[in-house]
C-alpha cells in the first residue's frame, strides 16, 4: 500500500456556500486503528451519502492516478481523490465485490463502486469533474470493515477472492 490517508470534515466556501466536507485527506504514518465504520482520524461530513458500513472505507489507485496524470497532464499525490487507502498493483476496477483484503492486522470486503458527487468538483476546483470522473470508469473501490485492526504505510494488500459468481466493481458502473 503506497499511503494510508485521514482527514476531519471541514468547512469551505463553494459556488457562494459554505459547504462541509471530508474529502481532503492526507497522507500519515505509522499505524492507523481500523474500527467501527472509519479509520481513526477519519470523518466523514455527511453520513447519509458517504461512510457508513458499506463505505466505511475508500481505495483509489497509483494506477488510476497515472492514467489521470495523463489526462490532466500533471501530477497528482496520494490522497487527492479523497481516498483512505492509495493502493499499487490492484485493478480496483476488476475488483470483484465480496473479495476480502488482508492489510495489517485488519480486514476488509469489497463492497461497491464510488458514485462521485459534488463534492469531488469542490475538491478539483472544477464543477465539471464529477461528470469526467465518472465517464473515465475509474471509480476506485469502497471497503466494508470486516475485521478490526490496525494498517500502515507499505503493508501488502492480500486479496481474497470472492466466491464465484461475483460481479465486478466495473461491471456496476452502468447501473442506476
Amino acid at each position: 500500500m503506497v499511503s494510508v490517508n485521514v482527514g476531519r470534515p471541514r468547512t469551505t466556501e463553494w459556488q457562494g456556500r459554505k459547504v462541509r466536507s471530508g474529502i481532503w485527506k492526507t497522507p500519515v504514518d505509522g499505524p492507523v486503528e481500523v474500527a467501527g465504520v472509519n479509520l481513526a482520524g477519519d470523518g466523514q461530513a455527511d453520513r447519509r451519502v458517504h461512510g457508513g458500513p458499506d463505505k466505511a472505507v475508500y481505495a483509489y489507485s497509483v494506477e488510476d492516478y497515472e492514467w489521470w496524470a495523463e489526462a490532466l497532464g500533471k501530477a497528482l499525490p496520494p490522497a487527492t481523490f479523497g481516498e483512505n487507502l492509495t493502493t499499487t498493483g490492484i485493478d480496483l476496477t476488476a475488483s470483484f465485490i465480496g473479495d476480502r483484503w488482508r492489510v495489517g492486522t485488519a480486514v476488509f470486503e469489497v463492497s461497491k463502486p464510488r458514485k462521485p458527487c459534488y463534492k469531488l468538483g469542490m475538491r478539483m476546483d472544477d464543477e465539471e469533474f464529477p461528470s469526467r470522473f465518472e465517464a473515465a470508469g475509474r471509480p476506485g473501490a469502497y471497503l466494508r470493515i470486516t475485521e478490526e485492526g490496525a494498517i500502515s504505510k507499505g503493508d501488502a494488500i492480500h486479496v481474497d477472492r470472492a466466491a464465484q459468481g461475483a460481479r465486478t466493481i466495473g461491471s456496476l458502473l452502468a447501473q442506476p
